[in-house]
């Protein structure tokens, strides 16, 4: 393989994409507090369609489910047509689009639950630190355990949030199944303490995860269904004391599934490509079937020594992607990226968000070299 090889179109997952390059899952909260996106995100998204796949931010198929004020959602019919702005938008510019559903867990906030209830968790947990909420924030309350029949509520969120982004138009979603939200919640040990048959070996903790695949499968196909692990990660200070036993078992299912795409997120996300407890990562990348995306602190050089020894199909970029619309093009041409002021990550309006410069164009105020 060449450098070129990164850049170059390819068909991978049965879909034509553009390059090899991904715009990684980045969080902005600008959707309304009933989780529509609309006009600003459909500009965004087409800013960085060059890429040869985007995946959404977080986005939660229950208002229970949001991880904080302003976050996306697919739990309404009204995203429906919210959404379709988005997905038109990119069709338009050439580009491919995965909506990442989401569901917090412990990590929301009563405020965001229209019934005022605690969030939901495996077990009884009390994270610490704070939540922005639906007034500011606020520091996480105490999770209370999700009963079997609640669980079977989760599954079916899950399924609609898949059919709403059928009817929106994507060319498919991720199941987020990483950083210490619902789903890895009752993956890892330290986090599920349940003694049912959600709870105890690995087949247990992973029943959740399984039961949501298939719900995603039946409603999209397999080959357009992407799982997101983070397996050595220490998000929100949670692990699993045994992650490789655990994460070859929920690659091995996802394979009897025929699940198309792995987002593998390499360490502690945005943080870390190491953390402990730690493994070979490569071999989930040979063990499961589909396209593997490499994810997580990537450089362009890192990004083209990745695809010269085949050790993934695809590279996401995530917070390069914010300041530099046309990354794809910067990376070809090996050309200086925008360092986005981390002050406009989250929240406001098109001030940090739409309005960066492309190599064709004026600097944007604000905007500086990395």
């Amino acid at each position: 393989m060449t450098d070129t090889d990164l850049f170059s179109p390819c068909r991978l997952g049965g879909l034509d994409l553009q390059n090899r390059i991904v715009l990684s899952p980045v969080t902005r909260t600008r959707a309304d507090m009933e989780g529509c996106v609309g006009p600003l995100q459909a500009e965004y998204y087409a800013q960085r369609a060059s890429a040869g796949l985007l995946i959404t931010e977080a986005t939660a198929v229950a208002p229970e489910g949001r991880g904080g004020g302003f976050i996306p959602g697919v739990y309404d019919d009204r995203h429906i047509a919210a959404w379709k702005l988005v997905t038109d938008a990119v069709h338009a510019r050439g580009g491919k689009i995965f909506c990442q559903l989401w569901h917090a867990g412990r990590l929301s906030h009563s405020s965001l639950d229209p019934q005022g209830r605690a969030p939901v968790a495996p077990s009884v947990y009390h994270q610490q630190g704070q939540v922005f909420a639906g007034k500011g924030f606020a520091p996480f309350e105490e999770a209370r355990a999700l009963s079997i029949e609640e669980i079977r509520g989760v599954i079916a969120q899950f399924r609609k949030g898949a059919e709403r982004a059928l009817a929106a138009g994507f060319d498919g979603v991720e199941l987020h199944a990483a950083h210490s939200y619902l789903i890895d919640a009752f993956l890892r040990d330290m986090t599920n303490r349940r003694t049912d048959i959600y709870g105890g070996s690995v087949e247990n903790r992973a029943r959740l995860f399984v039961e949501v695949l298939r719900e995603l499968v039946a409603v999209w196909g397999a080959e357009r269904v992407m799982v997101r692990l983070a397996p050595i990660g220490h998000a929100y200070q949670a692990w699993d004391s045994d992650p490789e036993p655990l994460f070859t078992y929920v690659v091995e299912q996802m394979n009897g599934l025929g699940v198309g795409w792995l987002d593998l997120v390499e360490g502690d996300t945005g943080l870390s490509r190491t953390a402990e407890p730690s493994f070979d990562l490569q071999k989930l990348r040979r063990l499961f079937r589909g396209v593997v995306i490499a994810n997580n602190l990537y450089t362009r050089d890192m990004a083209l020594a990745a695809r010269r020894n085949n050790t993934a199909d695809l590279i996401a970029f995530g917070r390069a992607f914010i300041g530099n619309p046309d990354l794809v093009e910067r990376l070809r041409r090996d050309a200086p990226l925008v360092d986005a002021d981390p002050s406009t990550y989250y929240g406001g309006g098109a001030k940090g968000y739409t309005d960066f410069p492309t190599l064709d164009t004026p600097a944007a105020q604000g905007a500086t070299l990395a």
